[in-house]
Parts: structure tokens; sequence; C-alpha cells
């Protein structure tokens, strides 16, 4: 131990009690938002929308309300409605002041601690944090309950009360209206609600909360919209997009709404609804012609993005479900292996939902079930009723069947390919690919990777990198459309193969994200129609199998310039149309002394002021890396003190899962109606 004349002698401000900071009431949110919300980013701004939702959508879940609706008001203000019992406006025995303040204004308060005595059987909102969150980081918020015949109101700045609660009118309606606008101090990067994003949730909502009805009203270009005239937003005569949902099938309609543009293997979508040892399961699943897995899971209608206990005891069951069927109906030998957990998962698309009075979650966004009797009662009923659906459905199960064993013979095959591969690479001593030209770092944080387009591009960029830390991969061509293809077939590919041994990680059930040999995958393709096909295609390959090299951040998209223009011996870049014309501005040359020259062949397209006048500027129009030289290359696209990348990452999951199927797979009437729809927001190089 250090002595204490050693600890006095430490430089700093001396450690004692009066060092202790204690956070008082809603203090902790603003100090540290994150644990609260996850992100203070465009995640974190509609996880408060959320949880006011989430409130609503707990009194339907307990059968008192039948009503919800969400609108999106002027100057960033949101408006959640229903019609269930209202929060309590009476004084609370222990805080002396209205129950209603107390739920807004303090952290873990809330009905929802004393099980089906409280009025809630089961619900999402565990902690109690929610409202009072939402209200800290809320600039303005106002509370309006309709109970009792009366109308009581109290509004907040900043989570502090106005005011007491007081009573303002009659009202012959019941429920709640939470009116609040996010403080743009805690939300840097501005409070913009993205509306297909509240649409998608609230939809899933609908499915998942059978009977409800949910409307989203967007009415921020509205001026005539108060929030006191009605008891919802839609009984004003407003012209603005809505969306209302009502949905009687439940997990059913889900399936089937995720497998639009899929080709169902079976007829029939499993369905099952039970309860065991004090724990609801509804579980919906159906096969479909693809390769890829999709479960999604809900944990009293939560989303559970990082899955949990519940997910587990879904894939046991179901594995051994099939395996018992199948040697059952003999369609297994004695001499077959058994169906493993990755050959049943192969082209399923489920969603389960558990409902448990006691929930236990990991972390306040909730993304992760940690409730140990949600396994146990998934793996009771779901396996139960899939043996009985097997059974009644013989020509369903056989389509299942024959599925899951293409699905295992395809995984030796794969898995032989892939130790040809590696039993290649080690015959090698793991020789990187050729056409790699790598940094000297053995840094990964450093480490960057350019895949570039072809030759021209790839010999530029390699004399105009760092060497240090910029490593080049061209690729040659388009690389597989791996939307459909299995690992088998891909690792035949050479552009392929070399793309994931440089990277390091491998692939399939070996991969490994820890040995990732650079921090930044970097994707600089043309900026043509064949550099956007071929960027999609690689996004296709890093989606379908290196999905948490995007989930970690490690993708990025190159942004070249366009343009170079040069006035003399001023240089200036543009990256879009709109900088080429300010740029042009800045240098005193009007657009209508722009003339086009040089079309045709294969030099850069450049223009030129018209010969009528003297000339003043030069736009070259770049179309390739390759056109560039290499200090152009490196100035413009490569030097971290000036280049622009563009981060990928998943916003949506299930959103670009149906993306991909529709731009990437075989469905070729859903691609031609998808195109069809979004013309008008196409970018047309012409």
């Amino acid at each position: 131990m250090a002595k204490t004349e050693d600890i006095k002698r430490k430089k700093g401000a001396v450690y004692d009690a009066s060092s202790i900071t204690v956070l008082e009431g809603l203090e902790p949110v603003r100090k540290r938002p994150g644990m609260y919300i996850g992100t203070t980013g465009p995640d974190g701004l509609h996880h408060l929308i959320w949880e006011i939702f989430d409130n609503a959508r707990d009194e339907a879940m307990g059968g008192y309300a039948s009503d919800i609706e969400v609108a999106l008001l002027p100057d960033g203000y949101v408006r959640v409605a229903d019609n269930g019992r209202g929060v309590p406006v009476g004084i609370h025995p222990k805080t002396k002041v209205s129950a209603l303040e107390t739920i807004m204004t303090t952290l873990h308060a809330g009905g929802k601690f004393g099980g089906a005595e409280s009025g809630y059987k089961v619900s999402g909102g565990l902690h109690g944090v929610g409202a009072s969150v939402v209200n800290a980081l809320s600039e303005h918020t106002k509370v309006i309950v309709h109970q009792d015949g009366g109308i009581h109101l109290q509004e907040y700045k900043i989570g502090k009360p106005l005011g007491k609660v007081k009573k303002v009118g009659t009202s012959k309606m019941h429920g709640t209206i939470v009116l609040f606008k996010p403080d743009a101090s805690i939300f840097k990067e501005g409070v913009e609600w993205n509306w297909e994003k509240i649409v998608t949730h609230l939809r899933q909502q609908a499915y998942l909360v059978k009977g409800v009805r949910i409307t989203v009203i967007d009415a921020r270009t509205l001026s005539n919209v108060a929030d006191e005239d009605c008891f919802y937003v839609r009984e004003l005569s407003l012209d603005a997009p809505s969306m209302a949902f009502y949905f009687e099938g439940g997990l059913k309609s889900l399936v089937a709404f995720y497998n639009k543009y899929q080709t169902p293997v079976h007829k029939n979508i499993f369905y099952v609804d039970r309860e065991q040892d004090a724990v609801a399961v509804e579980i919906a699943l159906q096969y479909v012609d693809d390769i890829t897995p999709r479960i999604t899971a809900f944990a009293n209608n939560t989303y559970n993005s990082e899955g949990g206990t519940h997910v587990t005891g879904f894939k046991t069951a179901l594995t051994r479900s099939l395996n018992t069927y199948g040697r059952n109906a003999n369609f297994l030998k004695e001499k077959d292996e058994n169906f493993t957990g990755e050959d049943v998962l192969e082209g399923i698309t489920a969603v389960l939902s558990v409902k448990l009075p006691e929930i236990q979650f990991e972390g306040q966004t909730k993304a992760k079930l940690g409730s140990v009797e949600a396994q146990g009662a998934v793996a009771a009923v779901f396996g139960e009723a899939l043996s009985s659906f097997l059974e009644e459905n013989p020509d369903d199960a056989r389509a299942i069947l024959n599925k899951v064993q293409l699905a295992l013979k395809a995984r030796k095959a794969a898995k032989a390919a892939k130790d040809s591969v590696l039993r290649k690479g080690a015959l090698e001593g793991m020789t990187l690919p050729g056409k790699l030209a790598d940094c000297q770092t053995k840094s990964a944080e450093e480490g960057e990777l350019f895949i570039v387009e072809g030759d021209s591009a790839g010999g530029s960029s390699k004399q105009g990198r760092d060497r240090r830390t910029q490593a080049i991969l061209p690729l040659r061509g388009k690389i597989l459309n791996v939307e459909r293809a299995r690992i088998d077939r891909m690792l035949a590919s050479v552009e392929i193969r070399a793309l994931v041994v440089a990277m390091g990680t491998a692939i399939g059930d070996v991969f490994d994200i820890t040995k990732l040999r650079y921090h930044k995958i970097i994707i600089a393709t043309d900026a043509d129609v064949d550099g956007a096909h071929i960027r999609t295609l690689l996004l296709t390959l890093l989606y379908r199998h290196f999905r948490p090299i995007i989930e970690g951040g490690f993708v990025y998209i190159a942004q070249p310039p366009l343009y170079k223009i040069s006035k003399g011996k001023a240089i200036a870049y543009a990256y879009s149309d709109n900088e080429k014309e300010a740029v042009l501005k800045e240098f005193g040359v009007a657009a209508s002394d722009i003339a086009v020259v040089g079309e045709g062949d294969d030099t850069p397209e450049e223009e030129v002021v018209t010969a009528k006048k003297p000339a003043k500027a030069n736009i070259q129009r770049y179309k390739g890396l390759g056109e560039m030289n290499p200090s152009e290359l490196w100035e413009t696209t490569m030097d971290p003190s000036r280049r622009v990348l563009k981060r990928v990452h998943i916003e949506d999951a299930e959103a670009a899962d149906r993306i991909f199927d529709i731009l990437m797979g075989t469905d070729v009437a859903s691609r031609k109606s998808f195109i069809q729809s979004n013309a008008k927001l196409a970018t047309i190089d012409a």
C-alpha cells in the first residue's frame, strides 16, 4: 500500500467526502443520457417515442386501451394519446405530490412493479424510467389526463414541473395524452424525425398487440394543430399523411408480411399461442427459398435485437423436433448424421414473442432478454406444437425436411471448400493475395483497406497512398451476387476469396472479427452505374456474410469528387453539382459561359468557357478513380485530413433484409415494382 505522505505528494485535487457528487431527481439522465436511451443520435431520439408509446401499449396489453395515436407536430413536438385508464392524478402517499408528477419526475416510479395487483400482468416498461427519462430530455413536456369526468394537466421544463397538476375541464373520455419536444442541446445531431422508421416500428407493434388500432400522423407542416382541442389529432380536419394499423392475425400476419417478396417452401404458416408456467408464448414461422435465417424476437412486445433466452429455447426445440420427426418418419436413416442448428435455421422466417409478469432485460434499451424461465417455456410450448404441426401437415413437413437436408448437404460442401481454401492458405504460409498492396503497420486500428475497381484505379491508388497505413485491393469486374449463393460457390470466386483472405476474419462458422486486419474497410468505386452496381454487390457480400464488420462500424464508402475546377493556378474539387456551382460562383464564372467538349472519346470529359470569351475556368468531370493521377487521388479521396467517408450502418435490419431480397434476389416482378415506385428518386448520370 502507498504511504499517506506519498498520496499527499500526488498532484491533483483533494479526494475526500466533499469530492462525491450526488445527482438528484432527473440530473443523472441529463448527465449520462446514453445510459438510459443508448445513444444521443437518431436511434436515441426515436427511443423517446418508443418509451411513451410503450406505456400506452402496456395499457392495451392489459386490456384497458384499444386505440393509440402517435402524431408528429410542428417544431419537433410529438404527441402520443391512448384511451386507457389515464395516469392517476391523486396524491401519492409517499411523495405527497400527485402520482402523475411522481411518475414524470422520479426515476423508477411507475405502476409496473407490483405485478397483477397494480393492474399490469405484463409490461415492457420494466424499470419505471421511461416517462421520466423522456421528460428529463425534453425542453418542454405536457401531460393531459382524461379521467373520472375531468381533464387534468401538468407541464414541465427539462423535467421540472412548471406548476401543480390542475383540473382544466370536463370530459367523457378516459386516457392519457403526452406531448413532448426533445431538447436540442442533448440531441446535437438534430431533432429530425424519420417517418419511415416510426411507421415501421408502429406497424410491427400492431402485429404484436392483436385487436388494437394504432394510428400515426405526420402533421409537422401544419399550423392549426392544437394539443388541447381534441383527444385525437385525427379528429381535426387535417390534410396530413397518416397510416392506421389493425391486425387480428398476430404474428402469423407478420410472417406473411416479412415473406411478401419471398418464395415459401411450404404452404401453411406454423403458429402457436399458448401459456406455460405463467409465460405466454406466441410463435409463427415459415421456411422460404433462401439461405438467410430471419428470426425476430420480442419480450413483452419490446424488440430484442440481440435475442436472449427465448431465442435459445426456440433454436433448441426447433433442432430437436426436426431431428426427432426426421428419424421417426424414416427421412433420416440410421447412418445419417443429425441436423445441426445451422441446418434447421437456413431460410427460416420466424417471429417469437413472450410475455412474462417479472421480466429481466440486459440493459435499459432491452436489446436482450435475460429471464431464464422464458427458455424452458418456449422450448416446451414450441417443441410440442411443432411436432403436432409436422404430424398433421405431412406435405409441409416433407417440404421443410427437404429444405433442411439440402442445407445439410450444402454445409458439408461449403466446409470442404472452406477447408480447402484454409488448407491451401496454411501450405502457403497464409500468403496474402498477390493483387493486395498491403500496408506496413500491423495495427488493425491504424490499418485501412481500400477496395478499388480495376487495375487502373489500383495503380493510381497504390502510387498515391500512405504506404504505412493504407492497403489497396483492386477487384476485376463485378463480383458474384452472393444473395442466393452458398459459401462453396462464393469461395470458388477468385475476387471474393482474395477479399476474404485480405480481411483476415475467415468466413462462416469460423468467422472471427477479432482477427480483422483493418478497422477501416473502404469501398472506393467509380461514380457511374457500374461503380454503383459493384458497390451494391460488395455491400451484399458484407451484409450477408460479414455483418458484424458493418455493425462494428468498420465499413465505409469513399466519396471521390465529381469535378476538378481550375482557374489559373487555383484548383478546387466539387463533390456535387451544387458544390460545382458554388465554386464557379466563387471563381466568378457564370453557368451560361460553360460548354461541354471532348465527349465520345476515352479522355476525361472537360467543360470550358465558350470561345467567345477569355477562358476563366476549366472543369474536369471524373467518372472513375483511374482518371485521377496519384496526387489527385491522395488529396481528394485518401488523405485522412481532407477526404470524405460515409460510414455504413444498419438502421433497420428487417427493412435492409427486404431491400436486399428485392434488389438482389430472384423475384423479378418485385424488383421491377420497386424500381418503378422509386424511379423519381434516382439520380441519372446522363
